[in-house]
């Protein structure tokens, strides 16, 4: 029977930078259904989980973090900026394109966009935050220049919205968070047990 993984994630989030294609893989190769469901992580879900906006996290977490992303980065061999020009950047708008796309090109096309999104951030230093950028993302993507419209519609921002409480329901708190069959894996560096929890190698 096949499985279906929740795929709670931040368009800006290093960390589902760094799972983005390893997760996809292992999905594929599981033959899994993944629901693609950008959240406002920062803006709804951290003041309801306890979570701080980077900024406000005390100095010693901030050095950790970026420590850890340069060893993840080296671990994996994915190029990662730990501290780009663009960052930090709102990820709504982002987030409700890639919306855009699943609704109109399917769940393939928005992990494909979700994908170039994050390593436009993390990998090339652009900036998501502008309309312009994510033109140019959907033309490398081979998706049409209207999604950009479509994602500002009242339907993209109400899914927006509701993705966000349905993932505040499920107990996410942090990005990326793979939730299969009610139970929650989170971060990149729980691929491992995701991979086990679908049946296929790490």
């Amino acid at each position: 029977m096949s499985r279906s993984v929740d795929y709670y994630f931040a368009p800006q989030s290093p960390w589902t930078y760094l799972g983005h294609q390893r997760f996809r893989a292992m999905a594929k190769a599981a033959g899994a259904t993944v629901n693609v469901l950008p959240v406002d992580l920062g803006g709804k879900v951290f003041p309801i989980s306890g979570g701080l906006p980077l900024p406000k996290r005390a100095p010693q977490r901030q050095a950790y973090r970026l420590l850890e992303l340069k060893r993840y980065s080296d671990f994996l061999q994915i190029p990662l900026h730990p501290q780009p020009r663009y960052f930090p950047v709102g990820g709504d708008d982002a987030a409700c394109l890639i919306i855009a796309a699943d609704l109109h090109d399917g769940a393939e096309a928005a992990m494909q966009l979700t994908g170039a999104i994050l390593a436009a951030v993390w990998a090339q230093e652009r900036n998501i935050g502008d309309d312009k950028v994510l033109g140019q993302l959907l033309a490398e993507c081979g998706l049409p220049a209207k999604r950009l419209e479509q994602a500002d519609s009242q339907e993209v921002r109400e899914r927006y919205e509701a993705y966000t409480q349905q993932a505040i329901d499920a107990g996410v708190f942090g990005a990326p968070s793979y939730v299969i069959d009610g139970e929650i894996f989170w971060g990149q560096d729980r691929l491992d047990f995701v991979a086990r929890r679908l049946g296929v190698p790490a």
